[in-house]
Parts: C-alpha cells; sequence; structure tokens
C-alpha cells in the first residue's frame, strides 16, 4: 500500500491531504508559500518523509471550458521547479470547483465576535481549513479515478 500527498497549490498557502492509495483521503495541514520554489520543495519533502508517502497528486486549476489557463500555467510551471527537488512522482488532477466543494463541506465562516463579522485571524484559519479540505477533494478524486480503472480491467 503506498501513500499519496494530494496538494492544493495557492497563491499564498498550499493544502496538503494524504491518503493510501486504497484509502480515503484526509485533510493533513496548510503551508505557507514560501517566497522560492526550493522552501516548497523542502516542506512537502518533510511531510511526504514524515508521512511516508510516494507519490503527489497536484490540483490543476483549468478552465470552467477545461481550457489551460493563467493559473493552470503558474502551477504547471510550479511542478516543473518542486518535482526535481521532491524526487517523487506527481500526477496532475483536473481540481474545478475543489474549493468550491470544500467550502460547502465546511459550512460558512464563523462569525465574529457578537455575530460581526469574522476577523483576520478566524478569516485566515478558514482560509487554512478550505485549502486542507480542497488537497483531500482533488487526492480522493484521483483515487477515486483508479479505482474505476482498476475495475475496469
Amino acid at each position: 500500500m503506498t501513500r499519496i500527498l494530494g496538494i492544493d497549490l495557492g497563491e499564498k498557502r498550499i493544502g496538503v491531504a494524504v491518503a493510501d492509495s486504497d484509502g480515503a483521503a484526509v485533510p493533513l495541514a496548510t503551508l505557507r508559500r514560501a517566497r522560492d520554489v526550493a522552501a516548497d520543495a523542502e516542506a512537502i519533502v518533510r511531510l511526504a518523509t514524515q508521512h511516508d508517502a510516494a507519490e503527489l497528486v497536484v490540483g490543476l486549476p483549468l478552465e470552467a471550458s477545461g481550457e489551460t489557463g493563467t493559473q493552470a500555467n503558474v502551477t504547471l510551471a510550479w511542478v516543473e521547479s518542486v518535482s526535481p527537488l521532491v524526487r517523487l512522482p506527481v500526477t496532475l488532477r483536473d481540481e474545478r470547483l475543489s474549493s468550491h466543494l470544500a467550502e460547502q463541506r465546511l459550512g460558512p465562516m464563523k462569525r465574529g465576535r457578537s455575530g460581526g463579522p469574522p476577523t483576520a485571524s478566524q478569516r485566515d484559519a478558514y482560509r487554512a481549513r478550505v485549502d486542507r479540505e480542497a488537497a483531500a477533494i482533488i487526492l480522493q478524486d484521483e483515487l477515486d479515478a483508479r479505482a474505476r480503472q482498476d475495475a475496469g480491467r
């Protein structure tokens, strides 16, 4: 059984999930994006080592039409830079709507004190949870696709 890390790459954060190749994906961590790719890679290698992961599944943010847009190109460039440093196989997975689904799973953001707007720290904590949950959705989508493919053989 192989462990896999799921990655939801954002501009500010990296959501990470983990799963066994035949299990359910669970949210794991949210990493702050570093100024350089080497630091991102180092943080991912640390998590992969801690969880004995042998593969990465990275969400590819395609346009609604399925075309590769600006964000997908940013993600592809990041993967190209990180892959040699991480030294693990990387699979790309269409992640359209993963953040929206994550927000639906988590429910609305908690209100601030006395029912007012959420504080900055509450917003940051919620966004970090969404990123982890989105990574789990991306990873679970990949695992489900592999299971369907194996069942069709």
